[in-house]
């Protein structure tokens, strides 16, 4: 038994093309299921996240930023060199 709109994967499997753009059309997620149990979604691209997230600097390395250009490379080189 296969709720209402949804697809098999048999049937994605049969007909990708036409189920890819029934759900391009679409305004809402069609289910693919796999034994009566839905395993996925074909979700049109305008339910989609923007891409956009927000970013967080990390104190230390705001920190690190803030430092003179100069100054931070010989400070990482003697560091990596050590006692040398």
């Amino acid at each position: 038994m296969t709720r209402k709109g949804s697809i098999t994967i048999k049937d994605l499997h049969a007909q990708t093309g036409a189920h890819v753009r029934r759900a391009g059309r679409g305004r809402a997620p069609v289910p693919v299921t796999d034994r009566g149990k839905v395993v996925a979604a074909l979700v049109p691209p305008t339910l989609l996240p923007t891409g956009r997230r927000r970013r967080t600097v990390l104190a230390e390395y705001a920190t690190w930023l803030s430092r003179e250009p100069a100054t931070r490379v010989l400070d990482d080189l003697d560091a990596v060199r050590g006692e040398r």
